[in-house]
């Protein structure tokens, strides 16, 4: 059976097959990874078809020496939080840390940063290996992958798309805010993470069917009873408000 996963607590969304294990959605469980062991929780119940992403064997459900493990790892982890804040203070570095996180055997350590530009941060990770004495990696993500990780609640008040469903980014465009009638205010069509809202993206193509054969809104068009201009245009019931030159306004419907 073939499961989705969440590696560790922030890491990437994996596949993972196991032959005998009975799981659920938000097992723990121990997997193979990067040639070694690590550990991560069951997002799905069995999935039905075959991704195209690798497949990770899962070796177990972890047990309770494994969940200790992990919470003293993400104890830690905090500790860590504060040994990397001091140490890019001190390297005068424009870094925002977003998460940390040890691997399932404490010998690898992932600090997750958000920067405006490439960072040097060489020196940074040879004073930060001085200190932890196990491999470090420094991960440096987008302002969407930083909102993917914290979560939160959408304009709509559900769970953010990107925490919930969503994959991979998409390219979200202006022009899909204006093709579907949106208001241009950043502050209406923008999310947590301040670039345009993913669902703009994934309605695009559904906006783009129903306009067929419909009039934009300032449009001059004919109509039965004279020429006019289009005031509004509802897509979903493919209905146009019309102002005749008379002042007088009319709907029209579209088949």
């Amino acid at each position: 059976m073939i499961f989705e996963l969440r590696l560790r607590d922030f890491g990437p969304r994996i596949y993972g097959v196991s032959e005998e294990l009975s799981l659920k959605k938000g097992d723990f469980v121990i997997l193979e990874y990067d040639r070694s062991f690590d550990y991560g929780q069951i997002l799905s119940d069995a999935l039905n078809y075959q991704p195209k992403e690798p497949l990770r064997k899962i070796i177990r459900i972890a047990n309770e020496e494994d969940l200790r493990q992990i919470e003293a790892n993400r104890k830690k982890a905090k500790e860590a939080k504060t040994i990397f804040l001091e140490k890019v203070q001190q390297h005068n570095l424009t870094m925002k840390l977003v998460e940390t996180e040890y691997s399932l055997d404490a010998k690898k350590i992932i600090f997750y940063f958000t920067a405006e530009g490439r960072v040097d941060f060489r020196q940074l990770l040879k004073d930060l290996a001085k200190v932890f004495k196990v491999r470090i990696e420094l991960r440096q993500i987008g302002v969407r992958d930083e909102a993917k990780l914290m979560g939160g609640l959408g304009p709509c008040g559900r769970d953010l798309c990107c925490v919930t469903f969503l994959k991979d980014f998409e390219p979200v465009t202006i022009k899909m805010a204006k093709e579907e009638g949106l208001s241009l205010n950043p502050t209406k069509i923008s999310g947590l993470c301040g670039r345009l809202m993913c669902c703009l993206s994934y309605e695009y193509e559904t906006y783009k069917l129903l306009s067929r054969g419909l009039p934009k809104e300032g449009e001059r068009i004919a109509t039965p009873e004279g020429k006019g201009k289009v005031v509004g245009v509802n897509v979903f019931k493919r209905k146009v408000l019309v102002e005749l030159e008379s002042g007088k306004q009319i709907e029209l419907e579209y088949k």
